[in-house]
């Protein structure tokens, strides 16, 4: 177990779980996943979904009202991220490091199409 928890990793590992996050409960490309828990409500944003948890009481209405938030999927991910980190430094370092990169993409694209957008008023 590392000695001291390094500011490198604490923010790859924050942007990784906001990412990783968004991915698991807005995405489009995971909403089959949430599909038996969830309802689709409308589109909400490039590649991501509003989805409200199935009706009824029970763990599928919890396990949809868990999936469809992304600040409840997120304490699970940070969790698993964390827990990780101590067993396989260097590997997770790689992973959080990919998700990182993922959301300065997608932060990239976002302000490309804004200035497309502003280009064409």
């Amino acid at each position: 177990m590392p000695d001291v928890l390094r500011a490198g990793d604490l923010a790859l590992t924050a942007v990784a779980t906001f990412r990783l996050s968004r991915l698991l409960s807005k995405g489009v490309v995971t909403s089959p996943l949430r599909a038996p828990f969830t309802r689709f409500k409308e589109a909400a944003g490039p590649s991501e979904v509003t989805e409200e948890a199935r009706t009824g009481s029970g763990v599928g209405g919890a396990v949809g009202a868990l999936a469809t938030c992304p600040f409840c999927v997120a304490v699970w991910v940070v969790t698993t991220l964390t827990g990780a980190q101590i067993l396989w430094p260097r590997q997770v370092r790689i992973v959080t490091g990919a998700l990182t990169a993922l959301a300065g993409a997608d932060a990239l694209q976002l302000a490309y199409s804004a200035l497309q957008q502003k280009a064409q008023e």
